[in-house]
């Protein structure tokens, strides 16, 4: 069954790579409760499939603006050419990411340096740009996406694990920074969740999707809108003195 949040109506919402997977789910769910959405992406088509899909299924037409959120200046200018047309974002949903595999051995500086702008610096910047407005206004919630790859150790990903687990210590820290002014903070680390992107990866070597469902306690996999269901909560006042968290979303893997 799906709950309505009544106080997000006509709230302001900024989503991070919503063209595909969690983001487009969260576009979609943020609209069914009649919130103003607004989000950004690298993908113009991705970006305009968000927009079909979400405006057939709700009859509400999310803004978005194309950018590349490693280029910061950029993403600045997208988010207030957004900002003007919504009057200013009561919502960050720092969703962005990509879990590119890399070898330890081979990794460069150059590359390294990469990662950490589509992984983690973006969030970082979003989350500066708006609590400018969030203060004004004296309430805001932010929303970091991490993930449990960290806690697992898993192979293969060492930047990608580094990184995310930063998303800890930046939803603590910025707690502490922003709550004075009744801006919450907190964190979603989801475990495997089987976007579009994901399933195509596990087509590849389909004996990992039982194998990963074994160490879960609950046997059923991910979807992007489970994430994007707590993402409502999160935003919403009946988690109004959550702060400073990071919530494993995993069906019990560590």
């Amino acid at each position: 069954m799906d709950v309505t949040y009544t106080d997000l109506a006509n709230k302001t919402v900024l989503i991070s790579g919503g063209a595909g997977g969690i983001g487009a789910a969260t576009v979609l769910r943020f609209c069914q409760q009649g919130a103003k959405v607004a989000f950004v992406d690298i993908s113009l088509a991705g970006c305009q499939a968000t927009v079909d899909y979400v405006s057939d299924k709700t009859g509400i037409v999310p803004l978005f603006e194309v950018c590349d959120l490693r280029d910061i200046p950029a993403t600045r200018q997208a988010v207030n050419k957004l900002n003007e047309k919504v009057n200013s974002f009561d919502v960050l949903v720092n969703n962005a990411g990509h879990d590119e595999a890399h070898n330890f051995e081979q990794v460069t500086p150059e590359y390294f340096d990469d990662r950490v702008s589509v992984n983690l610096r973006h969030q970082y910047f979003l989350a500066q740009q708006l609590a400018v407005s969030m203060r004004e206004k004296g309430s805001g919630s932010i929303i970091n996406l991490g993930s449990i790859s960290w806690m697992l150790g898993v192979e293969g990903v060492s930047i990608y694990t580094t990184l995310k687990s930063a998303v800890v210590g930046l939803t603590k820290s910025l707690a502490r920074e922003l709550g004075h002014n009744n801006i919450r903070v907190n964190s979603i680390a989801p475990g495997w969740v089987l976007t579009e992107r994901q399933l195509e990866k596990a087509r590849q070597y389909p004996e990992k999707l039982d194998a990963y469902l074994q160490r879960q306690c609950i046997k059923e996999h991910l979807n992007p809108d489970d994430i994007a269901r707590l993402c409502l909560w999160l935003a919403s006042e009946q988690s109004a003195r959550l702060t400073g968290q990071t919530i494993i979303y995993d069906g019990g893997v560590v």
